[in-house]
């Protein structure tokens, strides 16, 4: 077993806050000429990723994509900004939430629209792989204390759904 260091003392769920941009290509693009889910996914895991990392001073991995939906198609030129921020930590996960809005580049002038929004859970690992010890978050707005209460209650049904599934196979 690895010996882990304390647990460091919390930050803030502003010092977690990441934002990736970039503008989508016709490499991106599927058979619809829409931008394809897998990349908008990609950059969904990188944003919530860095987020992750940033938050548990070191190596974060993505052990599950809890929820992501698409709520309006990208095109090719949309200009589009992933924002994410830690919402809750365990002992060693943390759930990471997505934003993703798009600047049409037809329009604008005119308000990003919101394209997708994720939940992903990431896990702090040591150099040797090891699930390691994150640092607490701390929810500074009622907005973030929001998340924080909406994470426990994603965790809850995620645990639940698999104890169901173990008995269900074991039975």
């Amino acid at each position: 077993m690895t010996d882990h260091p304390a647990v460091p003392p919390g930050k803030p769920t502003s010092y977690s806050r990441v934002t990736l941009s970039r503008i989508m290509t016709a490499v991106d693009v599927n058979l619809y000429g829409t931008v394809h889910g897998g990349v908008l996914m990609k950059f969904v895991d990188d944003v919530a990723g860095a987020a992750a990392a940033r938050h548990s001073g070191g190596t974060a991995v993505t052990a599950s994509i809890d929820e992501i939906v698409f709520s309006e198609p990208v095109r090719v030129g949309d200009l589009v900004h992933a924002h994410a921020q830690v919402n809750w930590t365990g002992q060693t996960s943390m759930e990471v939430g997505v934003r993703v809005v798009g600047e049409r580049w037809d329009s604008a002038e005119e308000e990003p629209v919101r394209v997708a929004t994720a939940y992903l859970v990431f896990v702090g690992v040591d150099v040797g792989g090891s699930p390691r010890p994150v640092r607490p978050v701390l929810p500074e707005t009622p907005e973030d204390e929001r998340r924080f209460r909406e994470a426990e209650i994603r965790r809850a049904h995620r645990l639940a759904r698999r104890r169901a599934i173990q008995a269900h196979r074991a039975g």
